[in-house]
């Protein structure tokens, strides 16, 4: 005799292990997208360390002309 149970936790489970797939698939997606998003930006980051070394090296000077 089969149990009812086992059938509805089969059915269940499945369920549960195809929403883990594509919750999987759109987190690498998610990552991918980050990725081109961090490379496009890598300029932007570089010139605003060049810019605040630029301030505080000013701020440096300023005071030591005082």
């Amino acid at each position: 005799m089969e149990n009812p149970h086992a059938e509805r936790q089969a059915v269940l489970l499945e369920r549960i292990l195809k929403n883990a797939s594509v919750c999987t698939e759109m987190i690498v997606e998610l990552n991918h997208c980050v990725e081109e998003i961090l490379r496009a930006n890598s300029s932007v980051k570089i010139a605003a360390d060049l810019a605040s070394k630029y301030r505080k090296n000013v701020q440096y000077n300023l005071e030591a002309t005082r």
